[in-house]
């Protein structure tokens, strides 16, 4: 028996240290450099180069580091019998309500408008509008994102959301199937995508769903980069449907240097950072779960291939 940590994109070494530390008698290795693959029962992923699973015959674990596995269903062949654990961490929900909540008022009191006046030595007061007039539109209310919904309640926005199913949050509307997705979308100042990565859910954020939004909607995307239709976004940037987007993920990333977001003027980029793994914390959900796989017990975070998330 032994663990095997499969990263791409992401540091593996802490990962290795903070595992070690609380198992020093089991063989934890990092890929490629993995001895003897075929005692490989449990693995630790992100993000894992096509088909690489292949090469590990008796996997029994996978565990993702995010709260995501679609990186690990779109890119492996898994076995009906393999179970498949996330990351479920409420700082990582508190983190992205902290960035949204960044994104969101720096976009109603005219900041990035300011630092660009700032650039022309321009002395010039714009208009803004208040909390208590904005309409925050959440897609998907799963566990960060009802967490993020309440929180933006909390704060004095008007806050709906939709999702597969109704939900119940304090002073939040929530919507739910595809009969009440358009409604939704109505009277919508900030459209945030926080859905999972289904096939159902995958290019949602296309012309057909911009179109529905009111003139001059920001979009923010922290869900994944499959959900957006990028040239269907440039398209309705330019023809002034939506007043901006702010992306913190990509279909490809790093997002290549050639592509035309980077210099469209209406788009800010962050490079996929809006809520990232606490090592520490994770690693307690990791370590939780190799315990109760040695003992042959239910584990947590387990994730329906059927729903995808």
């Amino acid at each position: 028996m032994s663990i095997a940590i499969i990263f791409e994109n992401k540091n593996p070494i802490p990962w290795k240290k903070a595992l070690k530390k609380r198992l020093p008698n089991t063989t934890i290795e990092i890929y490629p450099n993995v001895k003897n693959k075929e005692a490989v029962d449990f693995v630790i992923c992100w993000k894992p180069i096509k088909n690489v699973f292949e090469q590990f015959p008796n996997i029994k674990i996978i565990q993702s580091v995010g709260a995501s596995i679609q990186h690990i269903t779109a890119s492996q062949t898994v076995n009906d019998n393999t179970i498949i654990t996330r990351i479920v961490d409420e700082k990582l929900s508190n983190d992205m309500w902290e960035f949204l909540l960044t994104i969101v008022l720096s976009e109603l009191k005219n900041i990035k408008t300011y630092k660009e006046q700032e650039a022309k030595n321009t002395w010039k007061q714009n208009n803004y509008k208040t909390v208590d007039e904005t309409t925050i539109s959440i897609l998907g209310l799963g566990k960060i994102g009802g967490y993020v919904a309440e929180k933006f309640a909390q704060f004095g926005f008007n806050v709906k959301g939709w999702s597969n199913s109704k939900k119940q949050i304090p002073n939040v509307k929530s919507y739910n199937g595809e009969s009440e997705f358009n409604n939704f979308l109505k009277n919508s100042n900030f459209l945030i995508n926080l859905l999972p990565l289904t096939d159902k859910t995958k290019g949602i954020l296309n012309k057909n769903t911009f179109q529905k939004l009111p003139k001059g909607c920001f979009l923010i995307n922290v869900g994944r980069g499959e959900h957006l239709v990028d040239a269907d976004l440039i398209y309705k940037l330019d023809d002034s449907t939506l007043s901006g987007a702010f992306l913190d993920v990509f279909t490809n990333e790093p997002l290549p240097r050639e592509h035309p977001f980077w210099k469209h003027p209406k788009i800010q980029i962050t490079p996929h950072i809006a809520s990232l793994t606490n090592v520490e914390t994770a690693t307690e959900q990791i370590l939780e779960n190799y315990g109760l796989f040695l003992k042959n017990e239910e584990l947590i975070n387990v994730v329906s291939l059927k729903k995808g998330y």
